[in-house]
């Protein structure tokens, strides 16, 4: 090889190297070969289809192994490069050229020991080769990007012979279905999609993905994949097949990437068909941790403090899918140890955590919120989670618990941290005994997090605040940031969520106004006079520091839904 990264000699197998690191399990790497000698399939592309090895890890060690470089993901170009090559071709040899350079064509591969591969490219391209080393999440991303799923034009031969190759592959795979939600689930989790939406129209399987809280538009399959798809996602989820007129929810686990993906399966019916939504909860892009949340130091602080209470309840507020259940775990995660017994109740269990005893509930049998509690008071932990206080008879056990020395964690529905104690009085929990347990209630929003690498700084030319309220505001001339888009965000100009925050924390005084039944605005504001960051302002902070969007903290904390 010289210094250009260009290929001069064969080098050793991809196989002998994920056998010589040790990479795969040897039953794993056997199971690998058999799929490749059934599908014909590259080793490359059957080790990240089954996520036997990372995408970052087998490039790693390709790279050390042969002295090449690794493509990042802002190398793949915009538009097409090498018309030589046809894109068939690249796809099936996991191969894409990226630029020309002075030393030759640059060209980025999944697998550089590939000596035919190698001879190949050199005689349809008739000019120097410069290797790079392609992660397959890359070049799945590229390939779509430059060509999208349409084959290119084939003379009559080509198509009967690929015809044939896809029925030998259907035949290797159980079905096109099956093929077809592999490839839908690896996309969503490259584009860091939260959710997978399947909404069967009259003519066609419409696919929409989640990424950073906004739906848009990715794909639409024929009809005659409407029911083939859904029925294998019930199928892997352990749903019953046959039932198509009641709604169903299940769970799976994938491994993608070589990320273990846990799937969250809602099924219903609609008048086209069933549709279907997967909520798919990457373990490995879990941050536990209430900084990269979004919490300040502040906000850190004083969560922390209602937390070492050896007794209470602390509440987490706000609307589904405002990140309450990804602040209680992080909750859970600072208090696990070894001399703590944790036990939690939920409905879903979102994710599993290690030295956690987490249970689900199952109403049809009478495991509700309120019967796990009080099981669980008879098994003497010290801290309980309780999915959500949905009735008088949950938020009833919660407070005798909270009562007898143990803390609880839980979720409300409520617009503001202040309107937790009118709500939990509305069903009917005496305000006297919320006044003795309650620590803390945290209310919070998500916001798109803006992209670090593009987010573009701009002045406001007026005031954006709330006249009249006494909340902070920022001024004219004050500097903000918008979205822009670069390769890094995909264009998109966000990069994740974030979540904006308050915390009220239960002192004497506050405890003297719930014992006085004072209402929810006279709460909050004696609370903001005792230290308490509202949402709206922690909003604008985040928008001053350039990490959230003055529209989005804006509508996120409207008056009328915060």
């Amino acid at each position: 090889m010289d210094d250009t990264g260009a290929l001069t000699e064969p080098l050793q197998s991809l196989e002998a190297l994920v056998e010589a690191e040790g990479l795969v399990p040897a039953d794993a790497l056997a199971r690998a070969r058999s799929i490749r000698a059934e599908t014909g399939e590259r080793l490359a592309t059957v080790l990240a289809r089954l996520g036997l090895v990372s995408d970052d890890l087998l490039a790693e060690r390709i790279a050390r192994a042969t002295g090449l470089t690794i493509a990042a993901p802002e190398d793949y170009p915009v538009s097409a490069v090498g018309e030589r090559l046809s894109p068939r071709f690249l796809r099936e040899h996991r191969a894409l050229p990226l630029a020309q350079s002075v030393d030759g064509l640059v060209v980025a591969l999944a697998d550089p020991f590939d000596a035919h591969l190698l001879s190949s490219l050199r005689w349809a391209l008739r000019e120097p080769i410069v290797l790079r080393i392609a992660r397959n999440g890359d070049l799945d991303a590229a390939f779509e990007r430059l060509y999208g799923d349409t084959a290119p034009a084939l003379g009559e031969d080509a198509v009967a012979e690929a015809a044939d190759l896809e029925r030998v592959r259907d035949l290797t795979s159980d079905a096109p279905a099956i093929r077809a939600l592999n490839r839908l689930i690896a996309r969503a989790v490259d584009e860091r999609a939260s959710d997978i939406h399947l909404e069967p129209s009259e003519d066609a399987l419409e696919v929409r993905f989640r990424i950073d809280g906004r739906l848009s538009m990715r794909e639409s399959f024929p009809p005659a994949l409407r029911g083939p798809l859904v029925a294998r996602l019930k199928v892997l989820a352990g749903l019953n097949i046959a039932e198509r007129r009641l709604p169903q929810d299940g769970r799976l686990r994938l491994a993608v990437r070589g990320h273990d993906i846990d799937c969250r399966v809602v099924t219903s019916p609609t008048m086209n068909g069933e549709g279907a939504v997967l909520r798919l909860l990457d373990r490995s892009r879990l941050n536990l941790a209430f900084d990269s949340l979004g919490f300040d130091a502040d906000a850190t602080r004083r969560l922390r403090a209602c937390l070492a209470q050896p007794h209470g309840i602390l509440l987490a507020t706000g609307p589904t899918g405002s990140g309450k259940t990804t602040t209680l775990y992080t909750a859970l995660s600072e208090l696990n140890h070894p001399s703590r017994k944790i036990l939690t109740v939920e409905d879903p269990i979102e994710y599993r955590l290690p030295g956690i005893n987490q249970t689900q509930v199952s109403p049809a049998i009478g495991l509700t919120f309120a019967a796990a509690l009080r099981s669980f008071l008879r098994q003497d932990p010290d801290v309980m989670m309780v999915g959500e206080v949905r009735d008088l008879e949950t938020a009833q056990v919660a407070v005798q618990a909270a009562l007898t020395g143990h803390l609880i964690l839980s979720t409300l529905h409520t617009n503001s941290a202040a309107s937790a104690m009118t709500r939990l009085v509305e069903m009917g929990v005496e305000p006297f005994l919320l006044r003795s347990v309650l620590t803390g209630v945290l209310a919070q929003r998500l916001v798109r997090r803006l992209c670090p690498q593009c987010r573009e700084p701009y002045v406001l030319t007026s005031p954006v605040g709330r006249p009249g309220s006494g909340a902070p505001s920022l001024q004219t001339g004050e500097r903000v940031f918008r979205a822009r888009g670069c390769s890094a965000c995909d264009g998109h100009g966000y990069l994740g969520r974030i979540a904006i925050v308050e915390l009220l924390v239960v002192d004497e005084p506050i405890a003297r106004m719930i014992r006085e039944d004072v209402d929810s605005t006279d709460i909050e504001r004696g609370a903001v006079e005792a230290g308490m960051t509202t949402m709206y302002a922690d909003g604008l902070a985040k928008a001053r520091l350039g990490v959230a969007s003055l529209e989005d903290v804006l509508a996120a904390t409207r008056e009328d839904g915060a």
